[in-house]
């Protein structure tokens, strides 16, 4: 079976081919400014890249490009189209509508429109990109994969807020969690490295990025984990805030004299790594910039890494202990002093790691926990594309 992953934006297309037998990624690229001038398209395959300029006035023009770089010249990989067994897409925000992936219906993507004020940013784009593959694939069989799917396990007393209920009911205010594929992948990753069903596992997946969440899995169901009912909640970020006290809201509205969405603005865009150290809302940079004796750097880099190693500390709590910590990510995967002061000071909970294997991770799993350490400390390199392909399959094959 041949996949097509497909993760749209509101002018973006990212998409990946891959071959379900060997999962062998077959080609990748990414189609840029769409609806704007000066698009274009990055395609990889057969050991060769290359970026062309192209006219996208919609995603259905992407979409037709894409085919031919599939199809055509350097990049082909396939002969036709109809070699493409089925598209899964991501889909953000899946409210409790939608607990697992499901095949795409006229009925699905009607559902998925009317969850757009969860995620006002994402879920119309997902639209945008299944209405355009239906046009340019026809009828090849398409599914819907969600972030917020793999955190449905949570249960009340995890993901209620503490408001009038009938917000709840009526409007579907709780916590959600994004990240789930990626969280998933790499918890499953975990299980098959420590060689132990995942029925028997306590684990404590970070993914650490320019967007970051934490999750608590329980014999494989999550049980807790950071980010909200959007993507803001949690941990500070590249841009976003995270956790903040619903107060500090309105107190900068009227002091500020600004509009919700100005707010909304300052929150998810100039907050965060950025909003702190004034550098950048990379984490390379602003540890860099710490080095140099940024303090305003050096704020920020340890709040990150403070909230993260609290939040650890939690869910072990939550859960009555834990086997294995994951990092994974941008900045999971490639931080090694993020990994070492997050896991810093933590040998009374049976966590410690290796000084040296953290600094130069090697592999898509590798093995950072100290010698004598109760808490197996993992470092994964996750695949989104992978586990969206590997859901698109299972439903096709249902």
């Amino acid at each position: 079976m041949k996949v097509l992953v497909i993760n749209c934006g509101s002018s973006s297309l990212k998409y990946q081919l891959i071959d379900m037998d060997g999962e062998k990624v077959l080609c990748k690229g990414l189609c840029e400014r769409i609806g704007m001038e000066s698009s274009m398209i990055t395609h990889e395959a057969n050991g060769h890249k290359a970026t062309t300029p192209a006219i996208f006035p919609t995603h259905t023009e992407a979409f037709a490009e894409v085919v031919k770089k599939m199809t055509t010249g350097e990049g082909k990989c396939i002969n036709d189209v109809s070699e493409i067994d089925a598209i899964g897409h991501r889909v953000v925000h899946g409210g409790e509508k939608f607990k697992e992936s499901c095949l795409i219906t006229d009925e699905v993507i009607e559902t998925i429109r009317e969850l757009s004020p969860l995620a006002p940013l994402h879920n119309p784009a997902g639209i945008l990109g299944i209405e355009a593959a239906r046009k340019v694939f026809g009828n090849i069989p398409m599914v819907a994969v969600f972030d917020t799917a793999f955190h449905s396990t949570m249960p009340p007393k995890a993901y209620m807020y503490a408001i009038p209920y009938e917000y709840y009911e009526k409007y579907g205010v709780r916590r959600y969690g994004f990240h789930g594929t990626s969280h998933k992948y790499v918890a499953h990753k975990a299980a098959e490295y420590l060689e132990e069903p995942i029925e028997r596992l306590k684990l404590i997946t970070c993914h650490l990025g320019n967007g970051s969440s934490i999750a608590a899995v329980d014999q494989g169901k999550v049980v807790d984990t950071s980010m909200g009912m959007t993507p803001l909640a949690g941990l500070m970020m590249g841009t976003r805030c995270g956790d903040l006290d619903p107060s500090v809201v309105n107190y900068l509205k009227y002091t500020l004299n600004i509009t919700g969405h100005e707010l909304d603005e300052i929150l998810n865009k100039k907050s965060g790594l950025l909003g702190i150290s004034g550098v950048s809302s990379d984490k390379r940079d602003v540890e860099e910039a710490a080095a140099a004796g940024n303090k305003r750097a050096q704020l920020a880099s340890d709040m990150l890494n403070y909230q993260i190693k609290k939040t650890v500390g939690a869910y072990i709590a939550a859960m009555g202990g834990v086997d294995a910590i994951v990092f994974t990510g941008g900045i999971g995967e490639h931080d090694a002093i993020a990994r070492a002061k997050v896991c810093h000071h933590m040998d009374w909970l049976g966590i410690r790691i290796d000084t040296e294997k953290n600094k130069h991770p090697v592999g898509d799993v590798c093995e950072i926990t100290a010698w004598g350490a109760k808490v197996r400390t993992l470092v994964i390199a996750t695949d989104e594309e992978l586990m969206i392909a590997r859901d698109t399959k299972e439903v096709i094959e249902k």
